[in-house]
């Protein structure tokens, strides 16, 4: 069921093949014209005039990373280049863990809120509360501070003590506390259970994504007797995306067999193909899947894979339609290129990008008055300079990005629990097997 195919993985082996094949392509081009290198000598001259007659001395190594930045963003939206620091923090997330306290914080009175400490963390044993105010890290005071200036402030390496000065509703004085940072695992995925229904909810696709679904799964099942459970609602809103392989192998997690995604590069020879292996862990268990216009690329895989092969139904608005897949290719001490290289095709041999995936079940989820004009997105197509996609049309994709704080309010949510309950129907639930369309 797991496949060691993640996109760092992919980002090496394709880097390298970049970088061996880069001479033989160079010197073709040469041969045909010298016009590449009287481009690269007018950037030359460039760069030493700004040096030496800029009213203020520039930094170099600014002025550099700003030309290289400038040459992929001139490519499409996702193309970037990353300093070393950039690169790490990159890899942390993907890795889903990293060195700190392990709490969750909000600014508010430009203090940091902590929202709640995580359970069995060094936050959580040292006595920080949900409702405490930091005031000072490591004897800086918070205030006129960014939220993520006071997070990187309270990141750190594994072993080293922080001190926090909190403000605690009913103490008479601030309290002192020293923490030790420790490895701070990151909960991919979210799950509870709904009654007779299994809720997973995946907040973004890390290295720990397939696991953290597998255990949740495991708990529901259970909590739950098989023959009470109606079935799972998959929740893929709001989630931005992130590892290749942890898409596939979430997709797979449901399926039997059939392929999951293909992707293409540019040559006819670049195109790979991923298949299921058997196995469903819920089950045959009835899935709904929830996607709103804060669901792109790796979330767009699953509903799409899960959607072309007729083992779920997706319910809510259209995606984000980001179907660019981006190779990271490492630079050493340099940091590293995020190159896109590929697109991804579902099932079917549909492109998803620049259109998104179309729910099979439509359903608006209201936005608060104060919120309108703030979580509307245009999606892929709405960004400048992006990959036009073959189907892509003047509608272009994306829909509000908003998931509803309280589930008693969440209409989206609410409408898949009736269904897979029987207190709705709809002709789309469930999914007709025997109409599955395959790539041409």
């Amino acid at each position: 069921m797991i496949r060691r195919v993640s996109l760092m993985a992919i980002g090496a082996v394709m880097g390298a093949a970049a970088v061996s094949g880069l001479y033989s392509i160079s010197d073709a081009a040469s041969a045909a014209n010298g016009s590449t290198y009287r481009d690269l000598s007018v950037f030359g001259d460039v760069f030493e005039r700004v040096r030496a007659q800029y009213v203020t001395p520039p930094d170099d190594t600014k002025l550099i990373e700003s030309a290289i930045s400038g040459m992929l963003t001139s490519l499409d939206p996702h193309s970037s280049y990353m300093n070393p620091k950039e690169a790490e923090e990159m890899r942390t997330q993907t890795r889903g863990e990293f060195g700190g306290l392990g709490i969750e914080v909000t600014m508010e009175n430009d203090l940091v809120k902590v929202i709640t400490p995580i359970e069995d963390t060094p936050a959580a044993k040292a006595g920080v509360l949900a409702g405490d105010y930091i005031a000072k890290i490591d004897g800086k005071d918070v205030r006129g501070m960014t939220l993520s200036a006071a997070v990187d402030m309270m990141r750190g390496k594994v072993g080293e003590p922080i001190e926090l000065e909190l403000i605690r509703e009913g103490a008479d004085k601030p309290i002192d506390l020293k923490i030790v940072r420790d490895i701070i695992a990151v909960q991919a995925v979210k799950y509870r259970v709904e009654g007779d229904v299994g809720y997973l909810r995946i907040i973004q696709f890390t290295e720990k994504t397939f696991a953290d679904l597998q255990k949740g799964i495991e708990k529901i099942q259970a909590e739950v007797p098989d023959d009470k459970l109606k079935g799972f609602v998959l929740d893929l809103r709001l989630n931005p995306g992130g590892l290749l392989d942890q898409a596939i192998n979430v997709s797979d997690a449901f399926l039997q067999q059939g392929e999951i995604v293909s992707t293409r590069g540019r040559e006819k020879g670049d195109t790979r193909r991923f298949d299921a292996t058997p196995g469903d862990l819920v089950n045959g268990k009835p899935v709904i899947v929830l996607v709103n216009g804060g669901s792109a690329s790796a979330s767009e895989i699953v509903a799409g894979a899960l959607q072309d092969l007729k083992r779920a139904t997706v319910l809510g608005t259209r995606s984000f339609g980001k179907g660019s897949v981006q190779t990271i290719i490492p630079l050493g001490e340099n940091g590293a290129l995020r190159l896109t290289t590929a697109l991804y095709y579902t099932p079917s041999g549909t492109s998803i990008q620049g259109t998104g995936i179309t729910p099979d079940i439509r359903v608006e989820e209201p936005v608060p008055d104060e919120l309108k004009g703030k979580v509307e997105t245009g999606g892929e197509a709405g960004l400048a300079g992006h990959i036009k996609g073959q189907d892509e049309t003047d509608a272009g994709s994306g829909s509000a990005a908003y998931v509803p704080p309280d589930p008693k309010d969440d209409v989206q949510l609410n409408y898949a629990l009736d269904l897979l309950r029987g207190n709705k129907t709809d002709p789309s639930f469930p999914p007709d097997p025997t109409k599955i369309a395959h790539d041409n």
